[in-house]
């Protein structure tokens, strides 16, 4: 449903009216749904500022229709099967209750007429229309339907025990990867992992089982455990989808894959396999194939961080670095930054391994090593395409460092990522790899180092006290007061009392101070204390800021940025 204007005003309105929200709290309020098409009500509630509760009488006057809370509701499995899986995932629609023959079916769209007439006549049955938050629906219909996928097939194989000879043959191996339950059961994990959002998905064999786990929000979650006689067919399936060798097993592979979601999004899988003792480890990456970014909003900049960053991007030559670990939101970053500068007037070119998320209007090189396209190899290409802009995916080699500097002193814009803990380490380590100290005085730019935190769940957020404890960890004022935020776990977020990631920024702009240090050789350390002497807001700061803000808890806090204590 697409509430009008005039809707989205009187909600506005009367929420202001009555003193439930301010005039900036609304303003960001309407930030948020005009970039994730939400409801207002949801990205209030999203934001912190309003509970489902609070907002539901609001979101019925407004609309018409009665307001059904799915975040807390435990939706009986025969019930809500009463509706077509099908039409309940395309329509966005879950039956919830039964009362005297009427269906009472949560709605994002109550609406939209003819999806109750279509309701009506796929169940031959009345229907009571509710007006439900669109992001509770879809994970009301994930519980509903999802895990049954999984464990119906799995029950289909467990009592299929028999026993596989160690030493299968190329056919025997086809053959098990075709069954059609190993097919289904494969399907139904990495589906599975893309109903619970999640980013990566582990299948590890052990001694008596195969563990399945999911990597949601940057932290693994155990899903189920597998029998062991049929990891052989598992992997031969995965292997048959990634093109890969199906009678390897004492080396690692790489493959992908691409599938499709039962709700029609389309991701590519990055599989790798490993041998272990116990047999062949799979880790599967999942990525949708919609461009990724697109709007540096929803990133995670304080406002001071987003037109530092913004000013960067828009210089016309020089090096821009992205710094953090594996997984820590790079990528993203990156695409958001060419999203946002992506214009028909200029040429960027990317080179990256692999092409993550294909972006319109940007000219994007896949790495491919067997065939001589190293980084190096394909940022020399770049450089001969006219470019104004260039996107090394990373910075691995001395060589393409070289390369990188050297284009950026000849009048290109180069975004790159290094994995360094912060960003003044950036400076040290391409010292490191070689590039000569003039060279990264001349032509870095900026740096931004980069984490990715929890964000606490709106649906079960508790207002509390900081411990007395945990002020003196965080380096916090022990005879003030603070307020922050924790999750006490509830159905919108699984129990674990957050929701989605926001990431966290340090942006070192270059001086003339840093430039002289960078080129007398200073130390990390230095480098470090000099940054903030120069107005660089720390990591630490931005997740300080967070906290008091009732965005992230401080257990998040203290449990990213650890290694600064």
């Amino acid at each position: 449903m697409r509430l009008g204007k005039g809707l989205l005003k009187r909600l506005g309105d009367r929420l202001m009216e009555d003193g439930m929200i301010n005039d900036e709290q609304l303003k960001e309020g309407l930030g948020r749904q005009s970039n994730t098409g939400e409801f207002l009500g949801e990205a209030l509630v999203a934001l912190g500022f309003l509970s489902p509760a609070q907002i539901g009488p609001y979101m019925e006057e407004v609309t018409g229709f009665p307001f059904f809370d799915l975040s807390e509701q435990r939706i009986e499995e025969e019930i809500a099967h009463i509706i077509p899986e099908p039409l309940c995932t395309s329509r966005r629609v879950i039956a919830f209750r039964v009362v005297k023959g009427r269906v009472h079916v949560a709605m994002a769209d109550p609406l939209n007429l003819s999806i109750v007439d279509e309701i009506r006549g796929a169940i031959d049955q009345p229907v009571v229309p509710y007006l439900a938050f669109p992001g509770d629906v879809e994970e009301a219909i994930r519980r509903a339907y999802g895990k049954n996928k999984a464990h119906a097939v799995l029950e289909e194989i467990r009592d299929d025990s028999s026993g596989i000879a160690p030493q299968e043959t190329i056919e025997q191996l086809i053959g098990m990867a075709e069954d059609a339950p190993i097919v289904r059961l494969v399907h139904s994990i990495v589906t599975g992992a893309v109903a619970a959002g999640a980013s990566d998905v582990h299948l590890e064999p052990q001694e008596d089982c195969i563990r399945v786990r999911y990597r949601i929000d940057g932290l693994l979650y155990e899903q189920m455990l597998l029998p062991p006689h049929v990891l052989a067919a598992t992997m031969s399936r995965l292997k048959i989808m990634s093109n890969l060798d199906i009678a390897e097993k004492r080396r690692p592979q790489d493959g992908r894959f691409a599938m499709r979601e039962d709700s029609g999004r389309e991701f590519d899988v990055r599989l790798s396999l490993m041998p272990t003792v116990y047999g062949e480890k799979a880790c599967m990456r999942l990525l949708e194939k919609k461009g990724r970014g697109g709007n540096m909003d929803k990133l995670g900049f304080l406002p001071d961080q987003k037109e530092l960053m913004e000013k960067l991007i828009r210089r016309p030559h020089g090096v821009i670095l992205v710094t953090g670990p594996t997984g820590s939101g790079k990528s993203t970053t990156l695409y958001s930054a060419l999203q946002t500068i992506n214009d028909p007037g200029i040429n960027i070119n990317t080179v990256e391994d692999p092409v993550e998320y294909k972006l319109y209007g940007i000219n994007q090189l896949q790495v491919n090593p067997r065939i001589g396209v190293t980084f190096a190899a394909g940022l020399r290409t770049l450089v001969r395409q006219d470019p104004d802009v260039i996107l090394v995916g990373e910075i691995r080699d001395a060589e393409t460092a070289e390369i990188s500097v050297q284009a950026a002193l000849t009048g290109h814009l180069v975004l790159s990522t290094l994995h360094t803990n912060d960003a003044p380490g950036a400076l040290v380590r391409l010292q490191n790899m070689g590039v000569e100290p003039f060279l990264i005085s001349s032509a870095v730019i900026g740096v931004v180092g980069q984490r990715l935190l929890r964000t606490t769940c709106s649906g079960c957020k508790e207002i509390q006290t900081l411990e007395q404890e945990l002020k003196l960890t965080l380096g916090l004022d022990p005879d003030k007061e603070y307020e922050i935020a924790r999750g006490t776990g509830c159905r919108r977020c699984g129990g674990r009392g957050s929701i989605g990631r926001t990431a966290i920024y340090e942006i070192m702009k270059m001086t003339d101070p840093l430039r002289n240090a960078v080129l007398r050789g200073a130390s990390g350390a230095e480098i470090s204390a000099l940054a903030v002497t120069e107005g660089m807001q720390t990591m630490r700061e931005t997740a300080l800021v967070k906290m008091s803000e009732h965005i992230v808890s401080p257990e998040e806090v203290l449990r990213v940025l650890s290694y600064q204590e």
